[in-house]
This record gives C-alpha cells, structure tokens and sequence, in this order.
C-alpha cells in the first residue's frame, strides 16, 4: 500500500487544504480496478469508518497476494468542507464561499479522458477539488461514493444503464435499496463518473464490469463500531464479487432481495407548516395510502395549532429528517412509492 497527499490550493495566499489517497497495486491488469471515497460531503462519518475497518482486510489480501486490480482510496475526500465551522456548528454540505452543494458542479465530460477537465487555474477550491477527485477516479471500472442520509435504511443509486448488471454488487454490500435514475444535468459525482462512458465504444464503457453508484449508509448519527465493520465487509464483498480481490472462502452473492424503484417513484413528503416534527413511521416502514406519516405542531395548545401529513400512495420509507424542527416546506421525508409519484421533484437526485 502507498500513501500520498493531495494538495489543493485555497482561495488566499497562504492557504491550501490536504487529503491522503491510498492505493493498492494489482497484480493482474486485466481485473477490475477500484476507486473508493468517502464524506464528500464532510460531515458524512460512515463511509470513513467503513473505509477504517476495510483497510485491514486489503492490507491482508495485499500481504498475501490476492489483490488483482489496482484500489485507489480517499477516506476524507474534501478537506475543504472539513474545515468549515460556523459558531460552532459544522457545515459539510455546502461551500460556504459559493454556496454551491459539494455534490454538485462536478465536470460531467463527454468520454473518459482527462484532457477535457475544465481548466480550474482562476476557479475556486471547490472547484479544483472536484476537478482532482474526477481526475483520481477516471478510468476505475469501480467508482463507489460513500454517503449517509439524515436517518435511513442503506440505499444505492444506481444509473439505469448498470441495473440489473450491478444487482450482484447491491446483494454482496447487504444494502436495503437500489433508486434507479437516468439523467443528471446537476453534475454530481456519481453522474461525473458514469455520463463519460454513455456515448463511447461498448470496448472503452465495459458495461459488463462497471460499477458506479453513490452509497447512502443510512443516517448522520449511524457511525458506529460495529455498522462500520458491517459496511467494510460489504465493500469487501463486492470487490473479491467483481474481482477486484481473490479470496475463494467467500461465496458468490446471491440474488438482491431488497426494494428496486426509479427515482420518478420517490415522494419527497414537504411539511405544510413550520414547528416541531412528531413521526408516525421511521425508515423501513410499510406505508399504505391515507396512513398518517407525521405531524407538525406549529400552534403548541392551540385547537388547530396541529398539521398531519398522509401518504399519497403505498410504499416504503426510505428516509427522515434527523432534526425535529421543520421550517415550512422542507421536506420530511423520502417515500419509495410503488407507482410514479405525482410531485415533479421526485424525478431529481437530491443527495
């Protein structure tokens, strides 16, 4: 295993921002290669503590000689988001210079060749951060982005051109949902690292080996021992699955039992007044339509100081808000729907 450090440079003199890539040398250049990163959005902890208890495990396979394709990893893919602190309070999710989700803006390019990254030489940080992050991970068959939701179940989105192919990789990393979308013209990661090879040879897209997806490990609070150890088993899992590593004593994955849904199926339940949340249902809940899904106390004692909000169809929670004060329009949670959802946010990526 090699280490280096990555240097950004900031936006002032005298400032810049480091993060450490790890990578693993394969011994056979026709295996899949890999490329993990986690909390791109900083605050994020999960995926750095899965990616803590996987390291172990390559190390091993790397001692014994069952790595196979080279690994490339990014336990802290953005150091300037791990930096930003306001009274007190961390802010990961968005830069606070331009305002602008760290999960977007990314270059999506129109075939895999690094010369046509933009040129970040008068951008900002963030912007030569996303540039570097896509540079590291072009050309892996494996390109997995490590997330969390406020509170929810584990959940991949998925570009429909890999579903069903990467069912395998959903089973092997035990997760409990698959959101199937088809067009990013917001420039997350995920859409950075699959839109290049849509319009390319079949030979140069490898669609019978490419694996890209954003991973959600459940919520903010889950960072956890034991979860951690869990989620590097799966990581584990899907790599040895695809080839990545050798390692015989596993058996192949079995078929993904878990909810497959476009994204088009997703209610995104808004909350009809500001105040204090009281839930009916958590992440995994069964839901049938007209079923009580939460309610919002705006008016505390008041006859009619109370707001319900009610499901609009069947379906499962996927996720919930962490916090339990709402403002007016915020959304309350995500429902995987079992049709098409009637609100036209549904149909965008809003990690």
């Amino acid at each position: 295993m090699q280490k280096s450090i990555e240097r950004i440079p900031g936006d002032s003199e005298g400032v810049s921002y480091e993060f450490p890539v790890f990578r693993f040398a394969g011994s056979d250049k026709a295996a899949s290669s890999a490329y993990l990163q986690a909390a791109l959005h900083a605050g994020e902890l999960p995926g750095v503590v899965a990616i803590d208890a996987l390291m172990p495990m390559l190390n091993k396979a790397a001692v014994e000689g069952r790595i196979k394709g080279n690994i490339t990893i990014v336990p802290w893919a953005n150091p300037i988001g791990r930096a930003q602190y306001h009274f007190g309070e961390h802010q990961g999710r968005f830069h606070l210079g331009t305002r602008t989700n760290f999960n977007r803006a990314f270059p999506l390019l129109a075939k895999p060749d690094a010369k046509l990254l933009p040129d970040t030489a008068l951008g900002g940080a963030d912007q030569r951060l996303k540039s570097r992050l896509v540079q590291l991970s072009l050309g892996h068959d494996i390109v997995l982005d490590l997330h969390c939701d406020d509170e929810g179940l584990a959940y991949l989105y998925i570009h429909t051109s890999l579903w069903p192919a990467m069912a395998d990789c959903a089973a092997a990393m035990g997760v409990d949902a698959v959101v199937l979308w088809s067009e990013d013209t917001d420039g997350t990661f995920e859409g950075a690292s699959i839109m290049p090879y849509q319009n390319v040879p079949a030979d140069v897209a490898k669609f019978d080996r490419r694996v890209a997806t954003t991973v959600e490990y459940r919520g903010i609070l889950d960072v956890d021992g034991a979860l951690a150890t869990a989620d590097a088993e799966g990581l584990y899992r899907l790599l040895v699955a695809r080839g990545v590593i050798a390692d015989s004593a596993l058996p192949a994955p079995g078929p993904f039992k878990g909810v497959v849904a476009p994204l088009e199926n997703i209610d995104m339940m808004p909350a009809p007044r500001a105040g204090a949340v009281l839930y009916d249902v958590k992440p995994g809940d069964r839901v049938a339509r007209g079923d009580r899904l939460a309610t919002v106390v705006h008016a505390p004692g008041e006859a009619d100081g109370r707001a319900e909000v009610f499901a609009p169809q069947d379906g499962i929670i996927l996720t919930r808000r962490s916090r339990r004060i709402i403002r007016a329009g915020e959304d309350l949670l995500k429902l995987v729907g079992d049709r098409k959802s009637a609100d036209a946010r549904s149909g965008t990526l809003e990690d």
